[in-house]
């Protein structure tokens, strides 16, 4: 891919000839990297298309390009899903969301626990996390960042063929890495303090697959990226 300016545009569409710029991109572009008339950038609109453009009228509220070019990348074939319990740090959780992002995770669902210490976040915000890092990997496809939501709430409707959860409590656990290979997975990370028993008992009710992530106690947010390491790359 070449190195020309990338930016996410969401409203862009695949018929426009020419397109107005947000106002954040404008100022980007015209302020902060000085382009000019004539210039070439890239936009993606999250769901697959990437355009490459050329700038028209420059102006640091409301540039206008010109398309020169749309190329459509497929949807994923691999779909991972990782609910993981909202963190008490919030940089903690940015930097899971930022990693999964630059890895390809298809959806992200924050989920309120029995031992969260938190029930909400700040949606913008973690979009505007979920966006840039999103350009900063120069894919073409956002993954869904979800509001949060209860474990109960997660499980009732939230359909995967293959569905897991990994906890820490004693019990049978199939390694994560053997694992069969999926296209549609969804995978339960708990909160600091894992999950409780009676959650473990309501996922393993609804047909989840107890896992285990190795022999270490991780952290949430590693526990988070080890699974989306596992479940993305596998062969």
């Amino acid at each position: 891919m070449s190195a020309l300016p990338y930016f996410y545009e969401p409203s862009i569409q695949k018929n426009n000839t020419h397109f107005e710029l947000s106002e954040v991109t404008s100022k980007h572009c015209i302020q902060v990297l000085r382009m000019r008339a004539g210039e070439s950038l890239h936009l993606t609109d999250g769901i697959g298309n990437l355009y490459t453009a050329s700038i028209v009228e420059p102006d640091k509220k409301n540039t206008v390009v010109r398309i020169e070019s749309v190329e459509h990348t497929p949807a994923p074939t691999k779909n991972v899903c990782i609910a993981i319990g909202l963190l008490k740090n919030t940089g903690r959780f940015e930097w899971f969301l930022e990693k999964a992002t630059e890895m390809g995770v298809t959806k992200i669902v924050p989920l309120i626990c029995e031992r969260s210490e938190r029930s909400n976040l700040k949606g913008e915000r973690m979009m505007g996390v979920v966006v840039a890092a999103l350009i900063q990997s120069k894919q073409t496809w956002l993954p869904v960042l979800s509001e949060p939501t209860t474990v109960a709430q997660f499980i009732d409707k939230h359909p995967s063929s293959q569905k897991l959860i990994a906890h820490c409590e004693e019990g049978n656990k199939t390694a994560l890495k053997d694992i069969p290979n999926s296209n549609n997975t969804s995978i339960l990370i708990g909160p600091e303090g894992d999950f409780t028993p009676s959650e473990i008992t309501l996922a393993i009710d609804a047909k989840y697959t107890p896992v285990s992530l190795g022999e270490t106690r991780l952290r949430t947010e590693t526990a988070g990226m080890v699974a989306a390491a596992l479940l993305l790359y596998k062969n």
